[in-house]
């Protein structure tokens, strides 16, 4: 069977420069929920805040309305691994954690983005999930970062590079199926993005292209459940899942993160491209 042909759009730097400005009010928005999170705020408080705050930017909601998607952001609680829909009954309570996607789209490009937080005090291994989640979606990125460099690398080495680090932090479930994506005039852009896989393979890594890295995972079995909302996925064990995204450019010389306030100065150093204006 032949394998089906990718329609990969690929950027211009003044195109990613656009994508960089729809990144940074993810960013914002996404701080700003994050102070928001506390024990007796609702999910619809969060998704009131994120729509305000990302239209005052003059930016509209990239999920609003998305495919009959009701809500601005994706509020996921727990056992809630992705794509849960806001509501003003989903109170939140002290130990929960709350993953928060969160997209934006400005002159008619997209930013895409998510974080797991804390609620309250949460136990040592949630904090602990959350870190292992973040640190294996820099390692994707990094890897992303040193293929383009090397002008040899591979979609799929993002993939390993999650795959290895998750394996290496301890027993966790890495979702299977859902992950990250190309990005730019669309929200979901050729290609998907896998958390986990073989090095080697897939598109090459090159200057212009746009990619959405997603890690998802859980704290036990990585078996899911789609509820009849026809949104909401959760672990089909009862588990707490993490999940953690920024969306990236790729240019030469290593590659700019969108949705990260520094750009991600901080977490790649010399892998930042020196095509960075604003950090």
């Amino acid at each position: 069977m032949r394998a089906a042909t990718l329609d990969i759009q690929y950027k211009t730097p003044e195109q990613l420069l656009k994508m960089r400005a729809a990144g940074l009010v993810v960013a914002d928005t996404l701080a700003k929920l994050r102070d928001a999170v506390a024990p007796g705020v609702s999910t619809g408080d969060l998704d009131a805040l994120a729509e305000e705050n990302i239209r005052a930017a003059g930016g509209v909601p990239s999920f609003k309305g998305y495919y009959g998607y009701p809500g601005t952001i994706c509020s996921s609680v727990n056992q809630q691994i992705v794509h849960a829909i806001p509501s003003p009954t989903q109170v939140l309570a002290e130990g929960d954690l709350i993953s928060i996607d969160c997209g934006a789209i400005l002159d008619g490009w997209h930013g895409d983005a998510a974080i797991t937080v804390g609620v309250g005090e949460i136990k040592p291994n949630l904090s602990r999930a959350i870190e292992v989640a973040e640190n294996s979606m820099w390692a994707g990125i990094a890897a992303a970062a040193r293929g383009v460099r090397s002008g040899r690398g591979r979609l799929t080495d993002i993939s390993a590079a999650i795959e290895a680090h998750l394996r290496g932090a301890g027993r966790y479930g890495i979702v299977r199926g859902y992950g990250g994506h190309g990005i730019g005039t669309e929200m979901h852009q050729d290609p998907h993005v896998l958390n986990y896989g073989r090095a080697g393979k897939g598109p090459r890594l090159v200057a212009g292209l746009a990619l959405a890295i997603e890690p998802m995972i859980t704290m036990g079995a990585a078996d899911t459940v789609e509820l009849s909302d026809g949104w909401t996925v959760i672990t089909r064990d009862g588990s707490t899942a993490v999940h953690v995204e920024h969306s990236i450019g790729l240019y030469e010389d290593g590659v700019w993160v969108f949705t990260a306030e520094d750009g991600g100065r901080e977490r790649l150093g010399e892998l930042l491209t020196s095509h960075v204006t604003d950090a």
